[in-house]
């Protein structure tokens, strides 16, 4: 099984989520989160998501909770490039934001495709 590495994303109401992320690839999901929060006040559009802020990232996740559970890396950045590519923005050059999300999509999606979990 190839080594995983989790992110843990903390929403403005203080809810958790654990994105789990290719170990080689979790700090490109905590580095676009920290971008994304720094150009988000750029945006006009009246759509602007609320995203939840990147706060740890850790190799190892035992769960104690039961109704928790980890949200696979490719599933929240297919869910992150949707919800910015719905954004109707008209100041903002937003597509400099979404080229940096589907860089890290295709990256992932290649890296799936190449440990055969797609």
């Amino acid at each position: 099984m190839p080594e995983m590495s989790y992110v843990l994303l903390q929403h403005e109401q203080g809810n958790l989520d654990f994105v789990e992320m290719p170990a080689s690839h979790a700090y490109q999901l905590s580095a676009l989160n920290l971008r994304l929060h720094k150009e988000l006040s750029k945006l006009t559009a009246d759509n602007v998501p609320n995203l939840p802020r990147a706060i740890a990232e850790f190799r190892a996740l035992d769960l104690l909770d039961e109704k928790q559970s980890p949200i696979g890396g490719l599933h929240y950045v297919n869910e992150l490039e949707r919800t910015f590519a719905s954004i109707r923005e008209g100041s903002y050059p937003l597509i400099a934001l979404l080229t940096e999300i589907r860089a890290l999509q295709a990256q992932l999606e290649q890296w799936y495709e190449e440990e055969d979990l797609l």
